[in-house]
């Protein structure tokens, strides 16, 4: 179970790396209709998009140097939330690509798990 929560934590660290960095270096991507077309030309157009870029670099890169990884995972975990609620609210038909995320988000999670719980502890 270490190696695959060493693993989990490199992809989802390259992942995330070079989520954020690609959003600085690509444009907005083609128009689409509906409220997904909406949302999307909104989070382009205020440049919130470079927002969510620099901390999904920042937690990325933190995963992959090994370091602050528990913070690294939450602030991944509110990414994989909005992307869950995106994609299974208004783009139900991408839906596997956040839970596949999600999966490798929980397992590198695992070893940490005594760590989470005391996030709940009243």
């Amino acid at each position: 179970m270490r190696i695959a929560s060493l693993v989990a934590r490199i992809l989802l660290g390259a992942l995330f790396t070079f989520a954020g960095v690609s959003a600085f270096f690509m444009g907005p991507p083609p128009p689409m209709p509906g409220l997904v077309g909406a949302v999307t030309h909104d989070f382009y157009v205020s440049h919130w998009n470079l927002a969510v870029a620099f901390a999904q670099l920042a937690a990325g890169i933190l995963l992959l140097l090994n370091r602050y990884v528990t913070l690294a995972l939450i602030i991944i975990g509110a990414f994989l939330y909005n992307s869950l609620a995106f994609h299974a609210l208004l783009m139900p038909s991408t839906l596997p690509i956040p839970l596949i995320v999600t999966l490798i988000w929980v397992a590198a999670c695992w070893p940490r798990r005594n760590t989470f719980a005391r996030l709940f502890a009243a």
